[in-house]
């Protein structure tokens, strides 16, 4: 079993930058596929970007962060990072952390078992 806390939330203006943290616990984290996603009141939870297990940490983004977000791991003390830079006010949302084991479908929640609590990041205009 995974326990994921995120960290690193708060408010920044437009055009700045946040790293957010997840911090995980369990033996076998570098064996789990981590993923972010996001999510605004009344929305469903939007896919941001996703980071292999093993190895390998192959990533791939959500269109709408392309270029603008980075995912990375370090297995070593168990933690996942989103560095987001050049934010925008539609990048308002709790941030969520997610660990699965399914290779498959890794855009999607339902690839994912555990999830933290979530992180609130605010872009002011």
């Amino acid at each position: 079993q995974v326990q994921v806390v995120e960290s690193g939330g708060g408010l920044v203006q437009t055009g700045g930058s946040l790293r957010l943290s997840c911090a995980a616990s369990g033996r076998t984290f570098g064996s789990y596929r981590m993923g972010w996603f996001r999510q605004v009141p009344g929305k469903e939870r939007e896919f941001v970007a996703t980071i292999t297990g093993g190895n390998s940490g192959s990533t791939y983004y959500g269109n709408s962060v392309k270029g603008r977000f980075t995912i990375s791991r370090y297995n070593a003390n168990s933690t996942v990072y989103l560095q987001m830079n050049s934010l925008k006010p539609e990048d308002t949302a709790v941030y969520y952390c997610a660990a699965g084991q399914n290779i498959a479908s890794p855009t999607k929640t339902f690839a994912y078992d555990y999830w933290g609590q979530g992180t609130q990041v605010t872009v002011s205009s």
